[in-house]
């Protein structure tokens, strides 16, 4: 018997480590992927290329969080040169949808002249963000979108970003990869201990803001 997804069971999904994918943008199916490897990116090992960090401080995006979700998730689901068609379908765009007028999906844009040129969206639960998907049109956009993202996770008191898997972009950042019963028993930890605040940060920051939100907590959790 073919279940319906709902945002509801979504969330469970997500509670318990699992997560909905499609076989391309034309594929109306969903199947569910639960990883024996998972990339999660330590918030207090984050790392920031000494180039990245000079574009991050010369704020030359707008980064701004929720107000621009279905122009994020459009751009996340482009074909861009190097990388083809993606998972991103319709049942995904409007089950994401559901879940950021819940509160539960987030998104942080990078903006230039008026125009949206990189971003990202997740979900979160809990002290955990579970990054989706990100783009850029712009060089080091969605990049900058990160650094912001995670200066807001660790303002906000959030304990675990999950990326799903390790890629080659994001190693830079200082990803690692945990296996199944290690990501199970931090995502458990992660959502004992009560809710984060997504807005802590605020509607948005500086750059250097984000810069040395990071560089201190790192310092702390020495």
């Amino acid at each position: 018997m073919r279940v319906t997804i709902t945002p509801d069971i979504l969330l469970r999904a997500y509670a318990v480590g699992v997560f909905p994918m499609s076989e391309g943008a034309d594929d109306p199916g969903l199947f569910w992927v639960d990883p024996d490897i998972r990339g999660i990116i330590p918030l207090d090992g984050f790392h920031v290329p000494r180039r990245l960090a000079r574009t991050v401080r010369q704020d030359i995006y707008d980064i701004r969080t929720d107000t621009a979700f279905d122009a994020v998730i459009a751009g996340c689901a482009s074909a861009r040169e190097g990388r083809g068609d993606t998972w991103i379908n319709a049942r995904i765009r409007a089950l994401y949808g559901d879940l950021f007028r819940m509160g539960h999906v987030h998104t942080i844009e990078a903006w230039s002249g008026g125009e949206l040129v990189g971003g990202l969206y997740g979900v979160a639960l809990g002290r955990v963000f579970f990054g989706e998907s990100m783009f850029h049109t712009s060089t080091d956009a969605s990049k900058v979108a990160l650094v912001h993202l995670v200066a807001r996770l660790i303002a906000g008191g959030y304990q675990l970003l999950d990326t799903q898997f390790q890629t080659e972009h994001l190693s830079q950042f200082g990803t690692s990869e945990v296996e199944r019963k290690v990501y199970q028993q931090m995502l458990s930890l992660a959502l004992d201990h009560g809710e984060a605040d997504w807005q802590a940060a605020g509607y948005s920051m500086a750059g250097h803001d984000a810069l040395a939100l990071i560089a201190a907590h790192a310092i702390r959790q020495a």
